[in-house]
């Protein structure tokens, strides 16, 4: 295996290993300050958990990667080629 394969393995698992160690659940902005709102995990159970605050326009961010995201995306990352400079990008920054 290449070394470009191997980091796109490396990702993969950097990514699914974060998400298992991160707050789950449906991350959603919500909180009583439109300029310093909150990301909250609702969770299946009807419980929720704080998960961050966040400026106005870095929630919306915030909630957007949620661990849900990490199962897609490192999947994404085991089948990419490893030619593909896309792929190889997101890699490298999610080991630097």
């Amino acid at each position: 295996m290449d070394d470009t394969a191997q980091q796109l393995t490396a990702a993969a698992h950097r990514l699914e290993q974060l998400a298992a160690r991160t707050t789950p659940g449906e991350w959603r902005v919500q909180g009583l300050l439109a300029s310093r709102p909150e990301v909250v995990a609702h969770r299946p159970d009807g419980g929720t958990e704080h998960v961050a605050e966040a400026r106005a326009r870095t929630a919306e961010w915030i909630a957007t990667v949620t661990p849900a995201l990490a199962v897609p995306l490192a999947a994404w990352l085991r089948a990419a080629d490893p030619t593909d400079p896309h792929a190889g990008a997101v890699a490298r920054v999610l080991l630097s």
